[in-house]
């Protein structure tokens, strides 16, 4: 039959036409199905109107430096790579004053913090290092019997901890399991400083600060900007279009509008897939991008797994609490380049985050914004998915009048320069860019969500326990943010 496929991908985000253009590459016949009409998942640039063109929902973004050699996507590392062609990283003050992330700018604040500016991110880049070698490392399914190769790969993660140096390498342990208060605590006294490095620490998960296990989400975050700020920022766009065309070159087929209702099994095999339109496609493997919740539980269903898989599935934490903004302005909106934060102490990230607690928009947010030319895009928190009164088709405008209130406090005049708004609420990520509960990880990234736990305890080396179905989306292990490490991963699966 003709549209047999060795592989089927659900999903044209970033790591789906990773896998895709890998397994493209090694000749294989390979067709990629995305349901909207544009490549990219989350990753993508979109337009909203004329001159409105943003990065939807992933704020810029590079992949994996080992992806764009592979693949040969031409892709610009350079300013990932080096730390004084990056965009700045500031902390907005009311008073104008504000604080950007370098050693001259800290002095303003504190001459002591300022002196051990140089030894934290020292310290990141290497903890961030680590963290790369182990989101390299296929993990076993633990509690299972580990093979030979999982006992190698920890091997090699074992060496990478043993090469970092004994200081750093117990460092790197601790400071996982700490809050981003802690981890900065011992580094900083300047509240202000505290409080910036910290907002990095929660930017797209639904944990304040204070909580256990946002050192981990630090570290996490630090190793996909490379360092604190956003790069390519209005571009994320591009990447994606040129992992689509890779795939393309490789001899893969990539067909949009092509929603996946189901995926079609028979004694346990995944066979194939079915349509929106009724169309069976039949694949020798299925591998989904999208996130286990719902790949396992729609596009597969309860009825074809195990009762107890089942459980953990549903019980995976998604939680999402991110909005977007994205501003059209006429003339100068007086923003500067780079990644900017509203974030004025540990404490009122803290606040922020109690209300999505309680279901609740926080009336005070942590909010980051990035510009492009002509737009101002703010990326909000808290904006829980599930609001314990209304919905999101009434809290839009509430959402938007926060956002500008808020900034108006730094730019005064920004809000008379608004010609043109465009919100994505958590309630749109789900509908419009398929992210279960607006989570844009695919699962929130914590500690009984990490390593052999993503996405669930036994099932973190991609497959599932239908044969010949695997997840390389940005809930399984390496995954969450833009890096292209879980597609890659895959392959070393299915050699």
């Amino acid at each position: 039959m003709s549209n047999i496929y060795n592989h089927i991908i659900i999903g044209a985000g970033h790591n789906g036409l990773v896998a895709a253009a890998y397994l493209a590459k090694q000749g294989k016949k390979v067709l990629v199905l995305e349901r909207r009409s544009i490549v990219g998942g989350s990753v993508v640039t979109e337009s909203f109107g004329e001159n409105f063109t943003v990065d939807s929902v992933q704020t810029g973004g590079t992949l994996r430096p080992d992806i764009i050699k592979d693949l040969k996507l031409g892709l610009d590392t350079s300013e990932k790579s080096t730390r004084s062609t990056r965009p700045a990283f500031v902390s907005l003050q009311p008073d104008g004053n504000h604080l950007t992330l370098n050693e001259e700018s800290i002095k303003r604040f504190s001459e002591k913090d300022a002196s051990r500016w140089n030894e934290f991110v020292r310290f990141m880049d290497k903890a961030a290092g680590i963290l790369d070698a182990a989101y390299a490392t296929i993990m076993p399914r633990l509690p299972k019997n580990m093979s030979l190769r999982d006992g190698y790969g920890l091997l090699e993660l074992g060496l990478e901890l043993r090469l970092a140096g004994r200081k750093d390498m117990l460092n790197f342990i601790r400071a996982l399991p700490m809050s981003a208060q802690e981890l900065v605590e011992e580094y900083f006294e300047s509240e202000i400083v505290r409080a910036a490095i910290a907002s990095v620490a929660i930017h797209g998960s639904t944990l304040g600060p204070m909580s256990a296990g946002t050192g981990y989400t630090l570290i996490h975050n630090w190793l996909n900007r490379g360092g604190l700020s956003h790069v390519n920022v209005g571009e994320v766009g591009d990447m994606t279009n040129a992992l689509a065309n890779a795939v393309k070159s490789f001899g893969g087929e990539i067909r949009t509008e092509s929603q996946v209702t189901s995926i079609q099994v028979e004694n346990q095999i995944a066979k194939g897939v079915v349509l929106a339109n009724g169309e069976e496609i039949f694949g020798n493997t299925i591998i989904s991008s999208a996130d286990p919740k719902h790949t396992l539980l729609k596009l597969v269903g309860a009825q074809d797994l195990p009762p107890e898989f089942v459980w953990h599935t549903q019980s995976i934490k998604m939680r999402g609490s991110v909005a977007k903004i994205h501003l059209q302005v006429n003339g100068n909106h007086g923003i500067p380049e780079g990644t900017l934060v509203v974030a004025p102490s540990v404490k009122y990230l803290e606040k922020a985050y109690d209300a999505a607690k309680y279901e609740e928009i926080s009336e005070k947010p942590y909010l980051e914004v990035t510009t492009s030319g002509n737009v101002v895009s703010i990326h909000f928190q808290f904006a829980p998915y599930k609001l314990k009164t209304g919905d999101w088709r009434q809290e839009t405008k509430k959402l938007e009048k926060l956002t500008l209130e808020t900034l108006n406090e730094y730019f005064p005049n920004l809000q008379s320069q608004v010609s043109n708004i465009k919100t994505i609420t958590p309630l749109d990520l789900e509908t419009t860019y398929g992210l279960t509960e607006g989570d844009i990880n695919h699962g929130q990234l914590q500690l009984d969500q990490f390593l052999f736990m993503r996405p669930i305890p036994g099932w973190s080396n991609h497959k599932t326990p239908i044969d010949n179905l695997y997840l390389c989306g940005s809930g399984v292990h390496g995954g969450g943010g833009v890096s292209g490490a879980s597609g890659r991963n895959l392959i070393k699966i299915l050699k």
